[in-house]
């Protein structure tokens, strides 16, 4: 079943990558069902905070009609920044479902560790998939940006 949700985020994250955006994807599933999905949207909406989870999280809160997600999954390609993490745990997701790491900016443990900080008041269990597409996807697309660059 996990595998089936990350890549339904992987979907989200190609979407992202046609718009020129960094290629980013989440999802997020109640019941085994998929509530909400987004992708990064930093550059089309000129926001800083159009991360794929932070849209995703307020798509689910708008179907279930509750801020609180409790037992909601969140599935993303990419392991969450701070201000996602914050989301997260702000949201009471349940458990996050991560593709890849984020050596820059992590903040589910790979940098720091908010949604597993014995000084916050919350706990939000995390799971490592290390997909291989996730990881290329994002390599691929800042490769290319570089070579652009250059």
């Amino acid at each position: 079943m996990e595998e089936s949700f990350i890549i339904e985020a992987i979907n989200e994250a190609k979407i992202a990558l046609s718009l020129g955006e960094v290629p980013v994807g989440a999802v997020i599933v109640k019941d085994n069902i998929i509530i909400a999905r987004a992708h990064n949207l930093r550059e089309s909406l000129n926001d800083p905070t159009a991360h794929a989870e932070v849209i995703a999280i307020k798509k689910a809160a708008d179907v279930i009609n509750n801020w609180r997600l409790n037992g909601c999954n969140m599935y993303v390609t990419l392991e969450p920044c701070p201000m996602c993490a914050g989301a997260i745990l702000q949201a009471r997701i349940s458990k996050v479902y991560i593709g890849t790491f984020d050596p820059t900016i992590g903040a589910c443990g790979s940098v720091i560790n908010v949604l597993q900080n014995r000084y916050i008041n919350s706990y939000t269990d995390v799971s490592w998939l290390y997909n291989e597409e996730c990881s290329d996807i994002l390599k691929d697309f800042f490769r290319i940006r570089r070579m652009k660059k250059d």
